[in-house]
């Protein structure tokens, strides 16, 4: 195990790929389902914090659901950091 790692309860469904600064807004690839209203932690090297979906976006549409595979991007509430993991707890 990495030196600082530790385990993460809930199941991983993503990570990011980028981080938009000025609107708050992080692109994520999905390897599982994520819907608005789900609870999320994300967590990374110094990311750690939890918020609830409000909204998902794909190609500038919104969504209520995303599946794996999906690229897509949801409002944040705190900055976050490439390869960042997203968990749904």
């Amino acid at each position: 195990m990495d030196e600082g790692s530790e385990a993460v309860e809930g199941r991983e469904v993503g990570a990011i790929f980028d981080y938009f600064s000025k609107v708050g807004v992080a692109a994520l690839n999905l390897t599982g389902s994520l819907k608005v209203g789900d609870k999320i932690r994300i967590k990374g090297t110094t990311t750690d914090f939890e918020q609830t979906v409000d909204s998902i976006q794909m190609h500038k549409k919104p969504m209520q659901e995303a599946k794996a595979g999906d690229e897509i991007g949801i409002k944040v509430n705190d900055k976050v950091r490439r390869h960042d993991k997203v968990y749904v707890v």
